[in-house]
């Protein structure tokens, strides 16, 4: 009885609701979703089960950090299986067919991809500043650290979306007699269902990471400039670069709008114009955020030195080599003898010293 007079009055609150929803139509946003999330879905499948193949089957040294790595790409991946939903309800224009379960858990899982990211690139950051600030400490640093890490994170995700799958439906009347799905909440879920969730997501989900982000990868940076130029520090300064473009260009806007968009929702902002106008940044901005899917990889690529990350799809052209059992380092071919060959001065006894 009272699941379902909770239903009800969320129904009834979010019939009143779509009236007010009228007004914050965006029509671009059916063509820029589906374009974006299909481009995300089809390059961020192809590299991010790449990356788990090199960095679990064909990555040889493997340094502890990359675990983070490899539950980045994990989440990426999962953050892909969602997105044909997703694709689908958009075309439909907002209208969502495949049940409220199936909302729940498409829903959790796109949001819980966006702040598992954060944390990932986060504790990348940490173990970073350890690595180039305090090496002493690092060094003492083990795997079952990592591990313990990792864990506590995946249980948080795991309790959100538990929580958020078992606290009731999360899928209402949309406008022109559609199902909208996780969106068009009314005043009341917004403030008292989904309140405490959006606060807590910006605030440890995205000020306190992106700050860390902010402070350590400077001093990084600082350190790193001061080591005379060589290939790892190319290849350091371009993680830094890679990890700063990816929160400017996909999490930092998203999250400022989505700040404006939850004061508009509890009705803190009530100006009809610039409701309009936060409305349409965050439909921008959520197709922003999706692309962190396709921008990893490349933070996979740049952060690995010892991993072949090419297919060896060339064909080589072996030449015959003979190797002496003499060559000061075993292995090493004979030069002067294939000297000799080439120039035809090959002499009965040549061959092997």
């Amino acid at each position: 009885m009272a699941d379902n007079s909770w239903a009800e009055r969320v129904s009834n609150e979010t019939v009143t609701n779509a009236s007010s929803e009228l007004a914050l139509e965006a029509d671009f946003q059916y063509s820029l979703f589906t374009a974006v999330y299909s481009v995300v879905f089809v390059l961020g499948l192809i590299e991010n089960v790449l990356a788990l193949y090199f960095l679990c089957c064909r990555a040889k040294h493997v340094s502890h950090s990359c675990v983070y790595m490899m539950n980045l790409a994990l989440v990426d991946t999962l953050f892909v299986f969602v997105l044909p939903f997703k694709i689908h309800y958009h075309l439909n224009r907002n209208n969502w067919i495949f049940g409220d379960m199936a909302c729940r858990i498409t829903g959790t899982l796109y949001y819980i991809n966006i702040y598992l990211s954060i944390a990932f690139f986060t504790c990348i950051c940490i173990d970073r500043y350890t690595a180039v600030l305090h090496p002493f400490t690092y060094i003492r640093i083990k795997l079952i650290h990592y591990l313990v890490v990792v864990a506590v994170l995946w249980v948080v995700a795991l309790s959100v979306i538990v929580s958020l799958i078992l606290g009731g439906p999360l899928h209402n009347r949309g406008v022109r007699n559609t199902t909208a799905c996780f969106e068009n909440f009314g005043k009341h879920s917004w403030t008292y269902r989904m309140a405490p969730y959006n606060i807590l997501a910006l605030v440890f989900g995205f000020v306190i990471p992106f700050s860390i982000i902010l402070i350590f990868y400077p001093l990084i940076a600082k350190r790193i400039s001061q080591i005379k130029h060589s290939v790892r520090k190319r290849k350091a300064l371009s993680t830094i670069y890679i990890i700063l473009v990816i929160c400017t260009l996909c999490f930092l806007p998203y999250h400022l709008t989505h700040l404006l968009h939850f004061l508009m929702r509890i009705q803190v902002i009530q100006n009809e114009v610039f409701t309009n106008l936060v409305y349409k940044m965050r439909r921008v901005t959520l197709a922003l955020v999706s692309l962190n899917c396709c921008l990893n990889p490349l933070l996979y690529y740049f952060t690995s030195s010892s991993k072949r990350w090419h297919l060896n799809f060339k064909l080589r052209f072996r030449s015959k080599s003979v190797y002496t059992i003499c060559d000061q380092k075993f292995g090493e071919l004979s030069w002067g003898y294939k000297l000799h060959q080439r120039c035809g001065n090959k002499k009965p006894g040549d061959g092997i010293n």
